[in-house]
């Protein structure tokens, strides 16, 4: 069991409770209704531990290469090239090591065609599908708000 999965008596690997106290509660336990696999499996992790993989894979998502992919990708299947006439700043290597994480997580396909040159699309899964209005939405967000952000850091720049 990896050490951020839930148990009985709250989170595995925090220290155990002193004599005389009760275990932290989980959240949900008193619940009346029957909780489903799905519930459960969303609530068998807890991201706020470094050890968790969701921890981890929250790291993975929240890169800023990683972002700009999966909304390039959001239209359909794209060449390396393109991705990086897309993505105008990025180093080859980012790129590509940015794309073999999506690529292990299960969120990018890569499709190689045997042509001269050899032909590489990437392509997002449906579960990197799943992602993309998340992503939209934080990318329309910063595009709405950066006049807001920027006056803020000019504010607290200027401040002694």
């Amino acid at each position: 069991m990896p050490a951020c999965l839930l148990s009985a008596d709250g989170l595995r690997g925090r220290r155990a409770a002193r004599p005389g106290r009760t275990p932290p509660r989980v959240q949900g336990t008193r619940t009346s209704r029957p909780r489903s696999k799905q519930s459960d499996a969303h609530a068998a992790y807890a991201a706020y531990l470094a050890e968790c993989p969701a921890r981890h894979l929250l790291d993975r998502i929240s890169n800023k290469w990683v972002s700009l992919i999966v909304n390039a990708l959001a239209d359909g299947p794209q060449r390396y090239t393109d991705l990086s006439r897309t993505l105008v700043s990025v180093s080859q290597k980012m790129l590509t090591q940015s794309l073999r994480a999506l690529e292990r997580d299960g969120l990018v396909t890569r499709t190689v065609t045997p042509s001269v040159p050899v032909r590489v699309d990437y392509a997002l899964t449906p579960l990197g599908k799943s992602l993309v209005p998340v992503m939209q939405t934080i990318k329309a967000w910063a595009e709405q708000n950066m006049d807001e952000v920027l006056a803020a850091r000019a504010g607290y720049d200027a401040t002694p």
